[in-house]
């Protein structure tokens, strides 16, 4: 993951790239809820 974190850094360092980036990531919340709310029911992606 060290080295995802490192392009993501880079990549924010962009304007255009951040304002994009900052503007998807009420998606990326919504999309994490879930994924830990499957986890912690056990369920599989293809249940959810």
């Amino acid at each position: 993951m060290k080295n995802f974190d490192v392009f993501l850094e880079t990549q924010l360092q962009d304007e255009e790239f951040r304002k994009e980036y900052e503007s998807i990531q009420p998606e990326f919340d919504v999309i994490k809820a879930m994924d830990e709310a499957g986890t912690d029911q056990n369920l599989m992606q293809k249940e959810m």
